[in-house]
C-alpha cells in the first residue's frame, strides 16, 4: 500500500492535513482488516524542532548538518519498519528536500508499492503568523501567565530557524517521477474539499485503477556473476567507470561519456549524461559507487534471482549515475 509524502512551509497546517488524512484513510479502510494505517511524524518520534536548528548546534555538528540527518534517518527507518504491501503510511513533515523525497520514493518503488506527494500551500506569512502565535504563547508560559492554555501546544521554530527553512525549502516538481502523483491543499480549503482531494489521492495510489509498480533493477537483490566473485566483479565495473569518467570528461561541466558495454564489445555502449553545473570530482563519484554497492551487495547467493553479468552491472551502475545526476541539478 502507497507511501504519502506530507510537505509544505514549518507551521502551514501540515499535521492538521495529515491527521485529516488519517481520519479519512480509516473509515476507507475500516472494512478491510488486511490494511493497517501509519501516521509518522517528527512528534510520534519525538523529534525536536531544534534539530533543523543551525544556530542552535555546535559549530561541528552544524558544519555536516549531523542534528537534521539523524532525525531523517529516524524517519527514514520509521518508514522502512512497517512499509509493505498491507501498510499505508503517511509520514507528516517538512519534507522540504528534493533529495529526501527521492530517497523516499526509491524504498517505495523497491517495496513494489506507489508513493504520492500531498503539499500543503500557505502564504509564508501566514505561516509566519501561526509561528509568532505559538512564540508568544511560549513566552507567556515562562512568564508564568497564562499557564491555563499550558505549554501543550505544538511547539514553535525560533525565528531565525523557520526563516531558514522557509528558504531552503524546495517545491515539489510534478514533472519529477518522485514527486507525482502530486496533490495540494491550501490554508482555505474546507473539509468538503479536503474530502476531494483526498477521494483523488485515494483513487490514484490504491483504486482499481493505479499503476502497477515495479522496482528498479538496481534496488533488487542480484545473484554471482558467472564469471567470478559477484562482489570482486561489482567492485572492478563500477571502479572502471568511475576511472573512465574522469579520464574522459572535458574542462567544462557537462557533455556526456561513452561506457563500453564489455570489454568485447566495439559497437554498443551506454552514455553517461554529465552534471551541466560543475565537473564531477573522485570523491563524489566515490561516493555514488558505494551507495550503488549497498543497493546491489545484499543479495549475494540469491541464486533465485538471476545471475548479472558484466553488461548488467555496467548498464546498471550507468542508469543509476544518470539518476543521480539528474536529481542533485
Amino acid at each position: 500500500m502507497p507511501l504519502i509524502i506530507v510537505t509544505g512551509f514549518p507551521t502551514s497546517g501540515k499535521s492538521t492535513r495529515a491527521k485529516q488524512l488519517h481520519d479519512y484513510l480509516s473509515e476507507r479502510i475500516a472494512a478491510d482488516s488486511k490494511h493497517r494505517l501509519h501516521l509518522i511524524s517528527d512528534d510520534s518520534l519525538s523529534i525536536s524542532r531544534t534539530v533543523y536548528d543551525l544556530a542552535a548546534v555546535p559549530a561541528h555538528t552544524r558544519s555536516a548538518n549531523a542534528s537534521e540527518k539523524d532525525a531523517r534517518a529516524s524517519l527514514y527507518g520509521a518508514v522502512k519498519r512497517v512499509l509493505s504491501d498491507k501498510d499505508i503510511v503517511i509520514l507528516d513533515g517538512l519534507n522540504y528536500i528534493k533529495g529526501w523525497r527521492y530517497q523516499l520514493h526509491c524504498e517505495a518503488k523497491a517495496m513494489r508499492t506507489p508513493s504520492c506527494v500531498l503539499q500543503i500551500g500557505c502564504a509564508p506569512d501566514r505561516a509566519r503568523q501561526v509561528n509568532q502565535a505559538r512564540l508568544d504563547r511560549r513566552a507567556a508560559v515562562e512568564r508564568g501567565e497564562g499557564q491555563e492554555a499550558s505549554s501543550e501546544g505544538p511547539e514553535p521554530y525560533e525565528q531565525s530557524n523557520w526563516d531558514n527553512l522557509v528558504f531552503r525549502y524546495e517545491e515539489p516538481n510534478p514533472m519529477t517521477r518522485w514527486d507525482s502523483p502530486l496533490f495540494t491543499l491550501i490554508w482555505e480549503d474546507d473539509e468538503a474539499q479536503a474530502a476531494r482531494t483526498f477521494a483523488s489521492l485515494w483513487d490514484a495510489i490504491a483504486g482499481d485503477g493505479r499503476k502497477v509498480v515495479k522496482p528498479n533493477q538496481s534496488t533488487e537483490p542480484r545473484g554471482r556473476d558467472a564469471g567470478g566473485d559477484y562482489l570482486y566483479v561489482l567492485d572492478r565495473e563500477t571502479q572502471y567507470i568511475v576511472k573512465r569518467i574522469l579520464e574522459q570528461q572535458g574542462d567544462e561541466a557537462g557533455g556526456e561519456v561513452r561506457i563500453p558495454l564489455s570489454d568485447d564489445s566495439t559497437q554498443d555502449s551506454l552514455a553517461v549524461d554529465l552534471p551541466t553545473l560543475k565537473k564531477l570530482s573522485l570523491p563524489g563519484l566515490q561516493r555514488h559507487r558505494r551507495a550503488f554497492m549497498g543497493l546491489n551487495r545484499g543479495g549475494i547467493g540469491l541464486e533465485a534471482v538471476g545471475n548479472m553479468a558484466v553488461d548488467q552491472i555496467r548498464a546498471l551502475f550507468v542508469r543509476y549515475l544518470n539518476d543521480a545526476f539528474e536529481n542533485e541539478e
